[in-house]
Parts: C-alpha cells; sequence; structure tokens
C-alpha cells in the first residue's frame, strides 16, 4: 500500500510523493528526487523537523533532544522517521530551490474559451499526462502568456479529480493575459502551467463552512465546492459572492447547479453597482447572518482582493465572533500593461475598480502599485492562549463558588452534582471520547451547576460571561482524546464536597482546570492540522 504526501514548501510550492507504507517520507522524498532538509537520518538531530497538516503516521524513533513532546503535540514529526498511514500534507522548512526541486511543469492544450461577459474570460485545458498534475481545492498554477516570457498565477476552478482544468480570468485593460484572451486565443493553443501553489485549499471538513468570493476569487472556491462534492459532504456550506457591477457576475447557473448536488449548500450573491439589477446590492459583509457564523464554529474560507479581506476580518471584530478557522487569498487584480512599464491614469483607475469589486468602498489608486498577479495567503484561528485564558478565569471563579458552597449543600444537591459528574463520564473512555458533543452539553451542566448553588448572582453571570462553553461547543465536539484525568476529577471533585474537604477540592479544582486546557490545546491543533486530501 502506498499513500500520497504533499510537501508543501516555504516558497509556496507544493510537490507530491508516492510514499510507501513500510518506508520514510524521507526516503520517498529523496527516491523521487526531492532533497528536504537532512542530516543524521536517525532522529537525533531534528534537521528535518516538519508540521503535519494532516493525516495520520507513526512517528518512529527519536530523541527528545531532536523532537519534544509539546512539539509533536502540535503536530510536528521527524520525516527521517516518520512512516505514513493515510495521506500526509507537510510543511517543510526551507524552499523548493533548497530542496533541489521545482514545481511541476506541464503542456495543457486550450479546448474551450468562454466569454462569460465583457469583464470575464474562462477557458478549459486538456493537460498531457493529468495523472501528474495533482492538487488541492484552491491551489493555483503560474500559466506563461503565450508569445511572452511572462507568467500569470490563476487558481483551478475545477476540481482535483476533473479531467480538465478550467480558470476564470478578469479582464484588465493592458494586461498580458488579458490581451491575449480577448485577442489571440485559439482553441488548440498550447499553454505551459507551472504549480501547484499556495496553501489556499479546503481543509478537512469538521464544521460548518462559510465561502466568500470577490469577483474571480469565485475560482478557487467551486474548486472546493466540487472536492465537496465528490466527498459527498453533508455539513452546511453558505457562499456570499460579490462583485462591482452586473457584467461581472459569472457562473451563477454553477452556482445553482451545486445548490442541486450539495443538499446542505446555499449561496447569495451582491453587486456593489446601486443601478444593478441584483436583488441585493452592497457589500459582501451585509450579506453574512448570524446562522453563517454559528457563534463562531464555522471555518471562513475567502478568496478576493486585499481591501475585501480586511473588511471581513473587520465584520467579525464589530460583531464580536472569531471564527474557528479563517483561511484567505489576497489577490492582486491590477495587470501589467504592454509593453508600457506604468499604468495610465484609465488603467489605474480599472485597476481601482478591481481592487473593490467585491463591493467594498473605494480604495486608492496606490493599489495599482502593487506587485502584479501576486498572491498573498493567510489563515487565523483560534489562539491556544485565549483557550487557556477562559479556562484559567474559570477555575478563578469556581475556586470563589467553592468557598461558597463547600460544606453548604444539602444531601439533595450533592446527589445531583454527583449525578451530573456521572453523566460528564459517560462520553469518556480513558483517554478518548466516545461521544465529545454530549460530554460539552453535560459538562457544561457539571460546572454550571456548582455557581447556581452560590445563591450570588453577581458570580454566576460573572461565569456565564466567560465563553468556556461557547469554545467548547465550537472546538471540541468533534474532538477524539481528553485527558485521561477528565472523567474521574469530576467524581473526585464531588467527593471533596461530600466530605468537606476544601484543601482537596481546591487542588482537585485547579489540576482539573490544567487538564481541560490540555484536552483543549489538542483540539485546536487537530483542528489546525486536518487538511482534506
Amino acid at each position: 500500500m502506498s499513500f500520497q504526501v504533499a510537501l508543501s514548501f516555504e516558497d509556496g510550492i507544493t510537490r507530491f510523493v508516492e510514499c510507501n507504507s513500510d518506508e520514510t517520507v524521507a526516503d520517498a522524498s529523496y527516491r523521487a528526487r526531492i532533497n528536504i532538509p537532512l542530516d543524521c537520518r536517525d532522529g537525533a538531530c531534528g534537521t528535518c523537523k516538519s508540521l503535519c497538516e494532516s493525516g495520520s503516521f507513526d512517528g518512529g524513533d527519536y530523541i527528545d533532544e531532536a523532537l519534544t513532546d509539546d512539539e509533536a503535540e502540535q503536530g510536528y514529526c521527524l520525516p527521517c522517521q516518520m512512516v505514513p498511514e493515510s495521506d500526509l500534507v507537510l510543511q517543510i522548512p526551507t524552499t523548493s530551490a533548497v530542496a533541489k526541486t521545482a514545481a511541476g511543469s506541464h503542456v495543457s492544450t486550450i479546448t474551450e474559451i468562454v466569454r462569460h461577459s465583457d469583464t470575464t474570460i474562462g477557458f478549459t485545458v486538456s493537460v498531457e499526462n493529468r495523472s501528474d498534475l495533482v492538487f488541492l481545492p484552491g491551489q493555483y498554477v503560474n500559466i506563461l502568456v503565450p508569445g511572452t516570457d511572462s507568467t500569470r498565477s490563476y487558481s483551478f476552478s475545477t476540481g482535483p479529480t476533473v479531467e480538465d482544468a478550467s480558470f476564470l480570468v478578469k479582464i484588465t485593460p493592458g494586461g498580458l493575459m488579458s490581451d491575449y484572451l480577448s485577442e489571440r486565443a485559439q482553441v488548440g493553443d498550447t499553454l505551459e502551467l507551472t504549480g501547484p501553489m499556495g496553501s489556499f485549499f479546503l481543509r478537512t471538513q469538521q464544521r460548518p463552512a462559510l465561502l466568500l468570493a470577490g469577483g474571480t476569487g469565485l475560482a478557487p472556491l467551486l474548486s472546493i465546492l466540487e472536492k465537496m462534492r465528490a466527498d459527498g459532504s453533508e455539513l452546511p456550506v453558505h457562499l456570499i459572492y460579490g462583485v462591482s457591477s452586473d457584467a461581472d457576475l459569472v457562473e451563477l447557473d454553477t452556482l445553482h447547479k451545486y445548490t442541486e448536488l450539495l443538499p446542505q449548500f446555499t449561496f447569495d450573491y451582491c453587486v456593489a453597482d446601486q443601478g444593478s439589477s441584483a436583488p441585493n446590492k452592497g457589500y459582501v459583509t451585509g450579506l453574512i447572518e448570524p446562522a453563517h457564523l454559528d457563534d463562531g464554529n464555522v471555518d471562513v474560507y475567502l478568496c478576493g482582493p486585499p481591501p475585501m479581506v480586511e473588511a471581513v476580518r473587520q465584520h467579525f471584530k464589530d460583531v464580536s465572533i472569531t471564527p474557528t478557522n479563517f483561511y484567505f487569498e489576497k489577490f492582486n487584480t491590477a495587470a501589467t500593461p504592454a509593453p508600457a512599464t506604468e499604468l495610465t491614469e484609465a488603467e489605474r483607475a480599472a485597476a481601482v475598480k478591481a481592487a473593490a469589486e467585491t463591493g467594498l468602498p473605494a480604495v486608492s489608486a496606490s493599489v495599482a502599485t502593487v506587485d502584479i498577479g501576486a498572491y498573498e495567503i493567510g489563515e487565523e484561528h483560534l489562539p491556544v492562549a485565549e483557550s487557556d485564558a477562559q479556562f484559567d478565569a474559570r477555575m478563578a471563579l469556581e475556586l470563589g463558588a467553592m468557598e461558597l458552597t463547600i460544606g453548604r449543600l444539602t444531601p439533595a444537591q450533592l446527589i445531583e452534582y454527583r449525578i451530573l459528574a456521572e453523566n460528564s463520564a459517560a462520553s469518556i473512555e480513558r483517554d478518548r471520547f466516545t461521544d465529545a458533543a454530549a460530554f460539552t452539553e453535560t459538562n457544561a451542566l457539571f460546572h454550571d451547576f456548582l455557581f447556581r448553588c452560590t445563591g450570588n448572582e453577581i458570580l454566576l453571570q460573572a461565569y456565564h460571561r466567560l465563553e468556556v462553553t461557547e469554545l467548547m461547543n465550537r472546538i471540541l465536539r468533534t474532538a477524539d482524546w481528553v485527558d485521561e484525568h477528565v472523567a474521574e476529577d469530576h467524581l473526585h471533585i464531588v467527593r471533596a464536597f461530600a466530605e468537606n474537604d476544601r484543601t482537596a477540592a481546591r487542588e482537585l479544582i485547579v489540576a482539573h482546570s490544567e487538564h481541560a486546557k490540555a484536552t483543549m490545546r489538542c483540539a485546536i491543533a487537530d483542528n489546525h492540522l486536518s487538511i482534506a486530501q
């Protein structure tokens, strides 16, 4: 048996290698002539240390100096020792040049050119040796513009398993690719693709998703939707698509098709032009409803120009919601005029319009001076520090609640407290959740009980203002691992209350907080490191 391993380098290049179930990732990489960092090959130096973003593996043998337990818990690994147990995605801490490899080069032939509107052209290519072009949904390739020595970057609008590959291009006056597609391109032309590239791609679905597209930023999200369809996803996914004018609206038929192919898929679109005939006029942020964010239990994927990314980020702040994961790809839509080296006023105005095509407020003309065809990719996650701080705050309040209640609970209250502890423990077997969703509910009832017993409304309100329960609902419902002490902690705390042992109760509450933080840290790491293949 063999598995596919994606090696993601610091310069955005992704290379895929086949790794047998009985060989290390390092051996498979060198067999493919990809020289990832390596020194000892014995798990002793840590030179090859990488981050595993997805998949399971046997970590092999190594010493603590090469890889600490904390690093291993965070997903780091040693390719010289690890043997795959599934498909993997690794972040390799070097560039492709240092690894003496390069992005794959693929020859393709144009099979279709579609003039969607005066502002957007789509084209499809057949790729020689299609099986060699492996990519993750959301990634892009560089395309050599025929008749030039320049490339432009375009995201796939088709899924990884679709035979032909399609792309969407925003037509910008004076753009090299825009001029080629508008004036010279013919079916049968040869195009050279280099890639895949980029770390903007669909992660394993564990919660609802919100997809946000600006203009031709719709392309990678179409690729993501196709992957969801192929996987038979049943989780809710909503897409909001924003453009500047009616002429910029494309692929609406395709989106309607996915509402039939994906049972939980819905979408909205908006046009900034107030004279538009579209049902929604304005900005993408105006269509984001509370249900789409699910109190933060959502993965957000956004592809659009920089102003759109910043506007959406500000929207999250305004509504005081932090998505579990926020993946974004900023693209610069200005195009280099040929052969001039500076933009004319008309081209500068077109670039400003393009940058605002998502329906955002007007931006400065200086956006036309940014690097052409560049992608800026990033991701934001619920920080571990925030989770730890929430649990520390809960612990402090619980110690106060303990002082107000220990020795004062009635026999009936102690029985109820014990039943709540047993109910929460019922969803755990040693260090594994048997039903993480049920645990989040019973655990919340267990902790809430003590605050209700204080009779102190101010303390109860202070506890309710914490976001511990919300964090657990967002992160823990799909978790597997739990600190093995968590279940017994609850029972021991109840016993300390029954015995009126204040010292034991205090120590147990403090220890339980650490066990809870460890459980959440692992769940957060798992959420961040799960990536679809």
